[in-house]
């Protein structure tokens, strides 16, 4: 993941936005219904910043982490993502954004079964214009960075479950993104397997000096990001 504009940011220096949210509320409706998903979200998150989002469930937790990462729009309010207002974005350019910027890790890996680890991996260079020798290079470059050399050629149905979640970080970094967005990245992992992913976000963040947002019902691992944003019906609570 090692670009010239990924050097490690000092934590005592002031830092740039990466993502701002002002007064953004998300509203879903129906032909009958009417649903608050989000009210009022202000939220600024600086370049390297590492935060935890918790909430109990229906709190809004994952439809924040949709907007945060150009998957949906708001109803209303701004959002800006290095800077750039989402507002003013065609589809396609929220997709360029979205491919070459900003990482996601899922709690359900979404591993296609059918391609092996180092193609898995792939997956995000293919919208880009580069080789297949500068994808392949790429993609083993993301797998040494989380210690899955070993299982480049192997299927996900051979792997275990901390293993396969190693192959979606790797996925989301292969890019070289500098925001990364985790939904549950330990949800499905034991103790022991959760506390080797979290590790993983850690050096990242640190070493690289990633912007990470992750959701999380863990206290525990909330504790080890820099703060925690926390949901309630929608809301922001102190």
């Amino acid at each position: 993941m090692t670009s010239p504009a990924a050097q490690p940011i000092p934590k005592n220096q002031p830092r740039a936005s990466a993502i701002q949210l002002d007064e953004v509320n998300k509203v879903y409706r129906t032909d009958r219904i009417e649903t608050l998903a989000l009210s009022k979200i202000d939220l600024d998150v600086q370049k390297g910043e590492f935060i935890s989002i918790m909430g109990p469930s229906g709190s809004g937790k994952s439809t924040l982490l949709n907007l945060i990462g150009l998957l949906d729009r708001p109803s209303s309010g701004s959002i800006l993502v290095n800077g750039k207002p989402a507002a003013e974005l065609s589809d396609r350019s929220m997709a360029r954004m979205r491919n070459e910027e900003i990482g996601f890790i899922f709690q359900t890996f979404h591993l296609i079964p059918d391609l092996n680890v180092v193609d898995n991996v792939e997956l995000p260079l293919l919208y880009r214009r580069s080789s297949g020798n500068e994808r392949r290079l790429m993609a083993e470059a993301a797998l040494r960075r989380v210690g899955l050399t070993a299982r480049m050629r192997h299927f996900p149905s051979q792997l275990s479950g901390g293993q396969r979640q190693r192959v979606a970080i790797a996925r989301a970094i292969v890019g070289n993104p500098g925001i990364l967005l985790a939904d549950e990245p330990t949800g499905n992992l034991d103790s022991q397997m959760g506390d080797e992913i979290m590790g993983i976000l850690e050096d990242l963040n640190q070493a690289e000096s990633a912007t990470i947002i992750m959701v999380t019902h863990d206290q525990k691992l909330a504790e080890r990001t820099e703060r925690t944003v926390r949901l309630f019906d929608g809301r922001q609570v102190s």
